[in-house]
C-alpha cells in the first residue's frame, strides 16, 4: 500500500479544505448579499473550475507558478525556492480548483438563511463579525459541514491539475491519484485495486454523510 502518497493526499486534503473555508465563507456571504450586475461574473468566474477541464486549468497554473512568471518569480524571491512542481504548488491549486464546491453549499445556505436569524443578529446590536459567529454560521452548520466535506473530497480525487502542476515526485506531489495511474501504468493492477478500493469506500462513506446533512438540512428549513 502507497502508505506515503495516503498521508500526503490526506495532508494537502485537510489544509485545502481548511483553506477553502477560511476563504469560501467571506465570499459566499458576500455574493449572498451582493445586488449587481456584476454579480453572474464573478460567480461565473468562482464556478469555472466546475466545467473547465483539469489540464486545461492546471496547464495555466502551471505558466503562472514557473520562475519567470510574476507569482513564481515572486515566490522563489520570498522562499529561495521553485513553486511549481511543489507541495505548496499542490496546496494553492488545489484551493483554486475545489473552490467552487466549498462555495456554492456554503451560497445557498447563507441565500435560504431564515429572516429571523438575520433579525435577531441586528437586534442584539453586536458587531458584524460577532453577530456572523455566533447568529449567522450556527444557522448554516449543515451547509459548512457540506462544503467542507465536498472540498476535502474532491481534493483527494484529483489528478489533471495536480500532475500538471505537481508531477511525480515520491513525498513532495505523488499523491494517491498520481499513485495509481502509476500502478496501471506499469500493469501493477493488485496495487492499484487496492488503492482504487480505499477511495472508492472512502468517497461514498463521505457522500452518503454529506447527503444525510443535506437532508437534515432541508428538514429544518421545511419545519421553520
Amino acid at each position: 500500500m502507497e502508505a506515503t502518497a495516503i498521508i500526503l493526499t490526506l495532508k494537502l486534503a485537510g489544509l485545502s479544505t481548511l483553506l477553502l473555508m477560511l476563504l469560501a465563507l467571506p465570499v459566499s456571504w458576500g455574493l449572498s448579499r451582493w445586488n449587481s450586475p456584476f454579480k453572474s461574473v464573478v460567480q461565473a468566474i468562482v464556478a469555472l473550475p466546475l466545467v473547465l477541464p483539469p489540464t486545461v486549468l492546471g496547464f495555466y497554473l502551471l505558466l503562472a507558478f514557473a520562475p519567470d512568471s510574476v507569482i513564481g518569480s515572486w515566490w522563489q524571491s520570498i522562499t529561495g525556492e521553485r513553486l511549481a512542481f511543489t507541495f505548496e504548488a499542490l496546496l494553492l491549486g488545489s484551493v483554486i480548483y475545489s473552490l467552487p464546491f466549498a462555495v456554492q453549499p456554503l451560497h445557498a445556505g447563507f441565500t435560504q438563511l431564515h429572516p429571523h436569524y438575520l433579525e435577531t443578529a441586528r437586534m442584539l446590536n453586536l458587531p458584524w463579525y460577532t453577530r456572523l459567529r455566533v447568529v449567522v454560521l450556527p444557522a448554516i452548520k449543515p451547509s459548512i459541514f457540506i462544503a467542507a466535506g465536498l472540498s476535502f473530497a474532491h481534493t483527494i480525487g484529483e489528478f489533471g491539475v495536480v500532475l500538471m502542476i505537481g508531477g511525480n515526485i515520491p513525498g513532495e506531489t505523488r499523491v494517491v491519484s498520481i499513485a495509481l495511474f502509476d500502478h496501471v501504468e506499469s500493469l501493477n493492477y493488485a496495487s492499484a485495486h487496492m488503492l482504487a478500493a480505499v477511495l472508492l469506500v472512502f468517497s461514498l462513506l463521505l457522500l452518503i454523510a454529506l447527503y444525510y446533512l443535506q437532508g437534515k438540512r432541508r428538514l429544518k428549513w421545511n419545519v421553520m
